[in-house]
């Protein structure tokens, strides 16, 4: 937990650099392990991406709080290609939309919110991606069964022990194994720039596509 900034100046040197070398060793040392062991699944799962797409899917993406906002990023970076050159892919969070969101919640249960989205908007070579800090966001899980029953292609980017969402048998569910909120957010949105990345490496190669 971050402490007040007047609290600083009265902590000892030795203790301040001891807690900036443990974030850093954190920030290094759970995305190494992180990618080290998904790798294989990381390139499953950008050839899955890149199928759907190559057959005219798109990528709609949704989670809650800090979390809605990689949801925004993520379709931002397959839209708006920041490499030149690169194609640009249709993409859509679904929590860009306040109204929709805010009129669904006040006449529904909550959980629901990107469900009814998703039965409006979404189509079968669809690809779906949750985001949820430790797996148990209620709504995001019931989104990705929903896409599961209309048979999107599922990925969800989860942390902590992964909860109900990692033993929900998507086509992908992805698990930073750490508690703390921050590292498992900076992992993700180094995962979903890999995501892109490889997805138009196997658009290069459209011949895998098929």
């Amino acid at each position: 937990m971050s402490m007040p900034f007047e609290n600083y100046e009265s902590q000892p040197q030795a203790t301040l650099l001891a807690q900036v070398q443990q974030r850093f060793g954190q920030s290094m040392s759970i995305p190494e392990a992180f990618f080290q062991t998904n790798a294989e699944k990381i390139a499953e799962a950008c050839w899955a991406m890149a199928r759907r797409f190559h057959q005219g899917g798109r990528l709609l993406a949704f989670g809650n709080g800090a979390w809605a906002t990689d949801a925004q990023h993520v379709t931002v970076e397959f839209v708006h290609p920041v490499i030149v050159g690169k194609r640009a892919l249709p993409a859509l969070a679904l929590t860009n939309d306040s109204a929709t969101i805010s009129g669904l919640m006040a006449h529904d249960d909550a959980k629901l919110s990107f469900v009814r989205q998703l039965r409006v908007l979404a189509r079968p070579q669809d690809i779906a991606m949750g985001f949820s800090p430790d797996g148990q966001s209620a709504n995001v899980l019931a989104a990705l069964y929903t896409a599961q029953e209309m048979g999107l292609l599922t990925i969800a980017l989860t942390g902590n022990e992964g909860g109900a969402i990692s033993q929900s048998n998507l086509d992908f569910c992805f698990v930073v194994q750490a508690q703390d909120p921050l590292v498992i957010q900076e992992t993700h949105e180094t995962l979903y720039h890999i995501l892109w990345e490889l997805v138009h490496i196997f658009f290069e190669h459209e011949g895998l596509l098929s």
